[in-house]
């Protein structure tokens, strides 16, 4: 990890770009290796998750953190549409469309990078 991390470092300088130490972390999947890992301003924080465009990624692998905030966005998508589903007059075919649109559309953002499970499954 060091080794690319160096080759990363001298290709972005070489395109004026610096790596922030501070803005960059470091996440080690199910390994025993705690060697630091540094670039010229210093060495690069550990860290057992972060969230990158919306999904958060774990040391594990697992999805659980991730589904459980997909499933509370997507419930305060679904209340905001509230009025919506009780209306006499709406279709319920153009409720069904708002519905895929507005609250499926924020559960499963993301869910194509999820290893799924039969527990994930039932959960979505």
């Amino acid at each position: 990890m060091q080794e690319k991390t160096a080759t990363l470092n001298t290709t972005s300088k070489s395109l004026g770009y610096n790596i922030n130490k501070n803005k960059t972390k470091i996440l080690r999947p199910k390994t025993n290796n705690n060697k630091p890992v540094t670039v010229k301003d210093g060495e690069l924080e550990d860290v057992d998750s972060f969230t990158c465009l919306g999904s958060t990624i774990n040391k594990e692998g697992g999805v659980q953190e991730d589904v459980k905030k997909r499933i509370q966005k997507a419930r305060q998508a679904f209340l905001e549409l509230k009025k919506i589903g009780f209306s006499k007059i709406i279709k319920e075919r153009t409720k069904i469309k708002i519905f895929n649109s507005n609250v499926k559309a924020v559960l499963f953002y993301g869910a194509e990078t999820w290893r799924t499970n039969k527990t994930t499954l039932q959960k979505l």
